[in-house]
């Protein structure tokens, strides 16, 4: 029996949710899966009822976002989770892998996969940073340790998942793995990358990209304002800034960020500085990152 159950969320992408199942349902590694569909409006949930009834379906009453993930998550019973978008799709022994790297190492609590962008099979952007990741880690760690990750490419520990809280609710969507990750960290659990497990991704042309530079901007300030010590936070804040364009859609993501202080400081947590120290040695590459860039 698989020892991980998939999550998949998806907000009126009925044809690509449909895709992305047919694929993930015929995997020889297949597991059982939970789709949490976001309220859509264009028959997402009645279509994947009609053609795929052993799927798990959840509907949620309203664009939880994110959030939809963490719905999902109380219904596993399974002690791994793989997230997969409603555009990427996990390729065949990759989940298994995954499984076996978690269940080798009890310390580790979540494996990111390598990227591969339909249609030409090309690295995502990504891929080479967390390849590289400076990020110190202990010895036994199968890859290369991480900071962040990319939720549709990770597996999961539900304990480590369920300890940390899951996705946070104020964030809703768009850069909420960061969140999640740095609180991994600060929880004591390792997270790394794996070069044999491989997810491809479809990048869907059904997204607002304008908004999901502002909700990618108001993420990011917000989690460095919750976590990060006062002169990290104000040197990172200056440098998200300044990569973002001069424009409407980078003022109202900054507006929208500094209306959320009030809870930031209600709910800031700083990390201990070993975190902080892994947090650090990342910013010479974030800087560099043509994959972080606030385009759109």
């Amino acid at each position: 029996m698989s020892r991980t159950t998939v999550v998949m969320i998806t907000h009126n992408r009925r044809a690509e949710a449909l895709r992305t199942l047919e694929h993930m349902t015929n995997l020889p590694d297949g597991a059982p899966i939970i789709v949490a569909d976001n309220a859509s409006s264009d028959g997402t949930a009645e279509a994947v009822s009609r053609h795929f009834p052993g799927v798990e379906l959840l509907c949620c009453d309203r664009n939880l976002g994110a959030l939809a993930r963490n719905l999902a998550v109380r219904h596993v019973r399974t002690p791994y989770i793989s997230f997969c978008d409603d555009d990427t799709r996990w390729q065949p022994g990759s989940l298994r892998r995954a499984a076996e790297l978690l269940d080798e190492h009890p310390g580790l609590g979540s494996v990111t996969g390598r990227c591969l962008v339909e249609p030409e099979l090309t690295e995502d952007p990504i891929t080479p940073e967390l390849r590289q990741s400076p990020v110190p880690g202990p010895d036994w760690l199968p890859g290369p340790a991480l900071m962040g990750v990319m939720a549709g490419l990770t597996t999961f520990r539900v304990e480590a998942f369920r300890e940390v809280g899951g996705f946070s609710p104020r964030m809703w969507l768009g850069g909420e793995e960061e969140l999640l990750a740095i609180d991994l960290a600060a929880h004591g659990w390792w997270m790394c990358w794996a070069e044999d497990v491989v997810i491809h991704h479809a990048p869907s042309t059904q997204r607002d990209p304008r908004r999901r530079r502002q909700l990618g901007i108001r993420n990011t300030l917000w989690t460095l304002w919750l976590r990060r010590p006062v002169r990290s936070a104000a040197r990172r804040t200056a440098a998200v800034l300044r990569s973002a364009p001069a424009d409407l859609a980078t003022f109202s993501a900054a507006w929208e960020a500094l209306r959320g202080l009030p809870w930031v400081l209600r709910e800031r947590r700083v990390v201990p500085e070993r975190v902080e120290n892994g947090l650090r040695s990342l910013e010479h590459s974030q800087r560099r990152s043509v994959a972080r860039r606030y385009v759109g």
